[in-house]
């Protein structure tokens, strides 16, 4: 209350008006006025530096709120985007992703300033000034107040919605150049690998020309709407000065009044224009925040059922039950898929490429559900159970695998927070990866780049390997997990992987395109169209003589080609026996 005390004595001039009105005589350092004088203008001068403290005092107290404000938001869109589920992600673009975010954020706070700060306080004093010319100089006065901030208003109004359009057509292009920026430095290897920096710099450059269009007709039209406000202000501040003048030439006002008048007039003007700038920025913080709500209202993350609980692993043992699945509705992947993997054994999936292998480890992972049919762990509908419970007995090493720009100590332990330097070693030894790290300039303290750009694909791959091996979950998923190492790394790996499975029970699914690299699964189980066409060990399977067979026979002919190609080069036509 003291705040808003000084912030009315500070903006209305009254005490202007009377020390106007005693200056207008003859002083004298004799004259009592002066000394009446004196002290009003001290009085005023202290009003208006109590006013500026307490607003700046306001600010001061706001910051803390706002600012909480925008991080709780902030965090709760993060926690939310992290929580969607794959198929968002897939279609994700990042950079206008990250660009509407930013400008949300920006707008809540600006959202909430303008309510505490500009709102409150110009509505307060609005009322104040309107108040005052009304009491002290008749309704001529007021009518001429209430129809200013009428057509102020209105027009204000009507114009800034009709720019609108022109922001929301920047903020598209905004966010598609931020998108082409963004995806073009995530793929820079591409780009350079085909010559294509013209290409990419004349998109990024086609959406900025958008941009800079749509910003020019913010300009001009804001040029537009300044003129228009002032013109109506300039038109009120002109018949008021008019009427004043009036008065005081009839003796029914003083030239203190007249003072008055104009101050408060051109006090009003302040806040209007500060009403007009913040309807602006409040509809184009609106609009930025439209973005970043309906990340949180039209993106829902997938929901646990009302009572569901947590797995119950005995053993691990998984089962596909006429299973039907789609990406997309006209094209689905499985059809009444089944089968059962055992619990402790070590199984493999093999088929032609697009049959639906790396498919199976999300559905299993629960990245989507199934259209229909069910998938069970130790005879539990997944559907029904509590998705962390599910997610945090799978380890899974993807076919992209995926590192954060960081050391590689970070992305190591990433498997399990709160490891020990020496576990993460140990787990990077198991992966045969921790020779290789300690031959860097910086060992474990090596930057890897974004997405692990200054390490080999073999390398990633075995950090990933190293990072699920740390996790220790019960069931493990490798997705085509060696393939980008060469043959006797990967015999080594899958050797030294083959002892750490019989150490202990653990449910361990393969997927292979390598078939060399299965040949001891327990069960290999081939897939074509979606559907399992075989099932068996890989003697059962040779047997058969079916498409296992013929993909077997298939690999080993290139192997022998590939090999009597190394050994031509190298001098000996001796044929591989």
């Amino acid at each position: 209350m003291f705040g808003v005390g000084l912030l009315v004595a500070g903006k209305v001039p009254l005490l202007f008006k009377q020390i106007v009105d005693v200056l207008n005589i003859p002083l004298t350092s004799d004259n009592t006025v002066w000394v009446l004088a004196g002290s009003l203008i001290l009085g005023y001068g202290a009003a208006r530096v109590g006013a500026t403290l307490s607003g700046e005092l306001l600010n001061a107290v706001f910051a803390k709120i706002g600012q909480n404000a925008v991080r709780k938001v902030a965090r709760e869109t993060f926690e939310h985007l992290l929580n969607l589920d794959l198929r968002f992600h897939l279609s994700r673009q990042t950079g206008g992703l990250t660009r509407a975010i930013d400008r949300g954020t920006k707008g809540i706070t600006f959202i909430l300033q303008a309510i505490a700060l500009r709102i409150v306080p110009t509505a307060l004093e609005i009322s104040l000034v309107c108040g005052i010319l009304s009491y002290n100089y008749g309704w001529n006065f007021a009518a001429i107040t209430v129809g200013t901030m009428a057509a102020y208003t209105w027009f204000t109004v009507r114009t800034t919605a009709w720019r609108t359009r022109f922001r929301r057509e920047a903020n598209v292009a905004d966010n598609k150049a931020a998108t082409v920026a963004v995806d073009s430095l995530i793929n820079y290897e591409a780009v350079k690998n085909f010559n294509n920096e013209q290409y990419e710099v004349s998109q990024y450059d086609k959406h900025l020309a958008s941009y800079e269009k749509s910003s020019l007709k913010i300009a001009t039209s804001l040029a537009y709407l300044n003129s228009g406000q002032n013109v109506i202000f300039s038109s009120a501040l002109t018949m008021m000065m008019f009427l004043a003048a009036q008065g005081v030439v009839n003796g029914t006002m003083t030239v203190g009044d007249l003072v008055m008048i104009n101050q408060l007039v051109f006090q009003l003007s302040l806040p209007l224009n500060f009403l007009g700038t913040i309807y602006r920025e409040m509809r184009q913080s609106l609009l930025d925040m439209e973005v970043l709500f309906n990340l949180t209202t039209h993106n829902q993350p997938p929901q646990d059922k009302p009572g569901a609980k947590p797995l119950q692993l005995n053993g691990g043992s998984i089962r596909f039950e006429n299973v039907n699945f789609g990406y997309h509705v006209e094209r689905p992947i499985f059809r009444d898929l089944s089968f059962t993997i055992p619990a402790g054994k070590k199984i493999a999936f093999v088929g032609p490429s697009g049959c639906g292998k790396s498919t199976i480890m999300r559905l299993l992972y629960r990245f989507y559900d199934p259209s229909s049919g069910r998938i069970f762990i130790d005879d539990q509908d997944i559907s029904e159970l509590q998705l962390q419970s599910v997610r945090k007995m799978i380890g899974v090493v993807p076919q992209d695998t995926p590192l954060f720009h960081s050391d590689v100590m970070h992305n190591v332990r990433y498997g399990r927070l709160n490891a020990t330097d020496e576990e993460v070693m140990e787990a990077a030894r198991k992966a045969h990866v921790h020779d290789s790290v300690m031959r860097l300039q910086d060992g474990y303290a090596t930057k890897v780049g974004e997405r692990g750009l200054m390490v080999s694909g073999g390398e990633k791959q075995r950090l990933a390997i190293a990072r699920v091996l740390l996790k220790d979950p019960p069931i493990l998923f490798f997705d085509e997990a060696t393939s980008a190492l060469d043959a006797h790394t990967e015999s080594e790996l899958m050797k030294n992987i083959n002892t750490i499975l019989q150490e202990k029970s653990r449910t361990s699914i393969f997927i292979a395109h390598r078939l060399r690299t299965v040949v001891e699964a327990d069960l290999i189980i081939v897939l074509r169209d979606g559907q399992v066409v075989e099932q068996g060990t890989h003697e059962e399977l040779m047997r058969t003589g079916g498409l296992y067979y013929s993909m077997w026979q298939e690999q080993a002919s290139e192997a022998y080609i590939e090999y009597d190609a190394i050994e031509e080069k190298e001098g000996d036509t001796t044929p591989m026996k």
